[in-house]
């Protein structure tokens, strides 16, 4: 049973983390989730102090009080002008996190906060942490906790999608029809900053941030459309947090650690073999359109020498690495090809185009004449 609690934690935890970096990737702030979740320790200290309780459920509100905190103080700074939103990050959230640190040595000294839990989380240690409802165990905390947090992700992406679509891709075109960019920005990021502190308590920062950004860089590769990135990066998210928690447990190795690598693979499997924009398809396109210019410098080649005194010299075929300047075995490929769709036509070892052949360099001529014109 505990092994199932483990997974339903993992796949809840992954598909609330992923289903909102779909938009923090579209707007170009996946460095976010790294900042909220150093920026948290601030809030969680002072919330600590008021309650006394490492359990109490404060601890989550002063923690996504402090990540709002940091994205208001992102958004001041990066407003001014003179600082770019990078460096606005950059300098709040050391800020924020340095003066967590100082409250922890200052007020705390008695906590223990293990570095290891910060960093990897124990997953397994959050299946164990029972919620409990008369003396009875009812499951998992994180369990609970994670279950509700998606929930809220998904009705907030579910009743404010078209706001959330228009203030990601043109806010400045969403004020014009009445919308309020600034307050779905800060809802949007309140409610990051719930997700992430929420997860950090399951599964530790460096898988949150994995969870947040992998997966929704790989479906932004594998799809333009934002309903079906959503749904691709929850599912990209859910399979990436099983495979590498079963893989941990095969390994004896950190669940955390082995989910996170495992979004990672998700992502460069899309990098390498998405059909659009995966590299390997970025590639062919490449090379397609090498051959196709090169193809088209041929034909304008032998157009121009064609009925001319050097139509032999200059348009043999044993001649032509002579005159074209590319590899032997490029050419040789190029005229097979253009043998094969009609374009030329070999006779005695002389290349002539063929009607097709000819409208096809003339096209190219005309593009070239155009090109110059606009130069």
């Amino acid at each position: 049973m505990i092994i199932f609690h483990i997974a339903l934690i993992a796949v809840l935890t992954a598909v609330a983390c992923a289903l909102l970096g779909v938009f923090l990737v579209q707007r170009k702030m996946s460095l976010m989730s790294d900042a909220i979740s150093h920026s948290v320790l601030p809030g969680i200290v002072v919330a600590l102090l008021l309650v006394d309780s490492l359990h109490s459920p404060w601890l989550i509100l002063g923690a996504s009080l402090s990540g709002i905190l940091m994205v208001f103080l992102v958004e001041t700074i990066n407003r001014t002008g003179l600082v770019k939103e990078d460096a606005a990050m950059g300098l709040v959230f050391p800020a924020l996190f340095s003066l967590g640190v100082i409250l922890v040595s200052q007020g705390l000294e008695n906590v223990h906060f293990h570095e290891s839990t910060v960093l990897v989380g124990d997953i397994a240690l959050s299946a164990l942490d029972q919620a409990r409802v008369g003396g009875q165990a009812i499951g998992p905390k994180s369990l609970y906790v994670m279950a509700s947090v998606l929930l809220l992700d998904l009705l907030f992406v579910l009743l404010f999608f078209k706001e959330l679509k228009i203030t990601t891709f043109d806010p400045d075109l969403a004020a014009t029809f009445g919308f309020r960019p600034g307050l779905m920005h800060y809802l949007f990021m309140g409610l990051v900053s719930i997700t992430a502190v929420a997860a950090f308590d399951a599964v530790g920062s460096i898988l949150v941030i994995a969870l947040m950004i992998a997966p929704a860089s790989a479906a932004y590769l594998l799809t333009d459309n934002l309903a079906k990135m959503l749904a691709i990066s929850a599912l990209l998210a859910a399979l990436s947090a099983l495979f590498g928690f079963f893989a941990a447990t095969w390994a004896n190795a950190s669940p955390s650690g082995s989910m996170a690598m495992s979004t990672g693979l998700a992502f460069l499997l899309a990098y390498l073999f998405a059909p659009g924009r995966g590299m390997l398809a970025q590639r062919r396109v490449r090379l397609r359109n090498r051959r196709r210019f090169s193809l088209q410098i041929l034909l304008v080649h032998i157009s121009n020498h064609s009925d001319t005194s050097r139509e032999g010299a200059e348009n043999s075929r044993a001649t032509l690495p002579q005159h074209i300047r590319l590899s032997e075995r490029f050419l040789d490929e190029l005229v097979r090809l253009a043998l094969r769709q009609g374009l030329l036509t070999e006779r005695e070892g002389v290349l002539h185009l063929t009607e097709q052949g000819q409208a096809l360099a003339h096209r190219r001529v005309v593009q070239d004449a155009r090109l110059d014109v606009e130069l």
